[in-house]
């Protein structure tokens, strides 16, 4: 009989993943893979067009033409506006590093550009150093989302969803229960009885994987209750943050940078 939620999670949450990482390294003959990030002399600044008296004018005809021949004659005054002041740090695997600073700081420019979701526009410089176990980040720039999430300051969710369908759909997103084929293959170099029960293991959890999820965010009481929004009643602020959160776990990230998660 395949293990259901609560034999996963019959002794709480960090048992079932040191019980899942035990027999999952008995099969692979290696530790789980972690990450390591580091950065050095990280910087981050942008060309900002500066305002002029002339927006203040009204809307009219004869303005617009104005400005449309002055801009013929002038060029845009800009000036360079720094985002993150070059910084050094280093995220290692299995820690959690509380990120403290004023607002307007660069607390979320920092997890973006390390999460590669900053954007990136030609006004924009970045520089400094970035590397990922050893790797520039120039070499797995595209493969960034794939081990490392990152967790919107802002819920953005469909608001007539319920908990449960929203993180279901979520685990459907990310493959759903099928298990990728580059998971199993990795599960081959135990004994063959070590090998067979780390993937029916692997298997099981993939099958009640949202609904364990829902366990360990203390979500059970809502699950379904729809996330709603601001114009939509639904779960309070602290629920609909965690089913944020926890939509973000499926995936198997290494990483995960929360942007004001309390």
């Amino acid at each position: 009989m395949a293990p259901t939620v609560d034999d996963f999670l019959h002794d709480g949450s960090e048992a079932f993943h040191a019980s899942l990482a035990a027999q999952l390294e008995a099969s692979r003959g290696q530790a789980m893979p972690q990450m390591e990030i580091r950065f050095q002399d990280l910087f981050i600044s942008a060309e900002v067009a500066v305002a002029t008296k002339d927006g203040h004018e009204l809307p009219t005809l004869y303005n617009h033409a104005k400005k449309m021949v002055m801009g013929l004659f002038h060029s845009k005054r800009s000036i360079r506006k720094d985002v993150l002041h070059p910084m050094s740090g280093v995220f290692k695997p299995s820690t959690t590093t509380l990120v403290l600073g004023q607002p307007g700081s660069g607390k979320s420019s920092l997890m973006k550009i390390l999460s590669g979701r900053f954007p990136m526009h030609k006004n924009i410089t970045v520089g400094g150093s970035m590397t990922f176990n050893g790797a520039p980040i120039y070499k797995v720039q595209h493969q960034l989302p794939q081990f490392v999430a990152y967790i919107n300051q802002r819920d953005f969710h469909y608001p007539t969803l319920s908990v449960k369908e929203t993180l279901e759909f979520a685990h459907a997103c990310a493959g759903g229960a099928a298990v990728p084929q580059r998971v199993l293959d990795s599960l081959q170099y135990g004994s063959p009885e070590e090998n067979a029960q780390a993937k029916s293991l692997i298997q099981s959890l993939y099958n009640v994987y949202p609904d364990i999820i829902t366990r360990q965010m203390g979500l059970e009481i809502c699950k379904d209750t729809i996330v709603g929004n601001g114009m939509l009643r639904g779960v309070s602020g602290g629920e609909r943050k965690r089913v944020t959160i926890g939509e973000m776990e499926f995936g198997m990230k290494q990483v995960s940078f929360m942007d004001e998660i309390s």
